[in-house]
């Protein structure tokens, strides 16, 4: 079965949309997005709505916990905190209650799916260590292990040396983000994979950067979200 893994869609819904489409053309059974739904961006209740209609699962990220219910809505940066804000005024008790309801992490037979990292999925750990990274292997049961959180996409294995998913060993694999790339890459990331041949690709997709940008600005949002589209950190 081949199956597409979005995160951090960040409220993006022209990012959004252009991955969609991309994944519309890649013979893909099942949608599961990682979370972070909303924040950043100008349009959170479209990219509800979407995702509602076409993930069979979703988790909950540290940007959908902060829109729906407040909690932690301290701990993000001024700008983040100010869309976070925003994206509440926005959203109606049903998309509020759509986050509020996600859970923290999804096993399936044969991944599992958290936002940030399996190791206390609510704690909201990056993953930009080596060391951080070899500890999550404790912590989930599965082969692969899918996040998102950083906004930077990375394959770590169990075994040095080993940076191609292939069977016999286990993966953290981050799939890097739809709607605010950070890795010097302004293309919408996504992941496919294909749980017979264990075949995995990060896909870069074109979207209307400028659409995004036009509409932050359009919703009074700070200008920095605005133009961190344009270079993808």
């Amino acid at each position: 079965m081949r199956i597409a893994l979005i995160s951090d869609i960040h409220s993006n819904v022209q990012a959004l949309q252009a991955v969609l489409e991309k994944i519309d053309e890649a013979n893909v059974q099942d949608i599961y997005c990682l979370g972070d739904i909303v924040g950043y961006g100008a349009d959170p209740a479209d990219c509800i709505n979407i995702v509602k209609s076409r993930c069979v699962a979703t988790v909950l990220g540290n940007h959908d916990l902060a829109v729906a219910t407040e909690a932690g809505l301290d701990f993000l940066p001024t700008a983040g905190r100010a869309a976070a804000v925003h994206n509440r005024s926005k959203l109606n008790d049903d998309e509020l209650g759509f986050l509020t309801n996600l859970p923290l992490l999804q096993i399936e037979d044969e991944f599992t799916l958290a936002h940030a990292s399996p190791e206390h999925p609510d704690r909201w750990l990056r993953i930009n260590s080596f060391q951080t990274g070899s500890a999550q292997f404790d912590h989930f049961s599965t082969d692969v292990c899918f996040v998102g959180h950083t906004h930077s996409p990375a394959v770590m294995s169990d075994s040095i040396g080993i940076s191609q998913v292939r069977r016999g060993h286990r993966f953290l694999i981050n799939v890097g983000s739809v709607g605010q790339p950070r890795d010097g890459d302004s293309r919408a990331a996504f992941g496919l994979f294909d749980t017979e041949s264990f075949d995995y690709d990060l896909v870069r997709v074109e979207y209307d950067i400028e659409g995004a940008r036009t509409r932050i600005l359009e919703e009074e949002l700070p200008q920095p979200l605005a133009d961190r589209l344009l270079v993808g950190r």
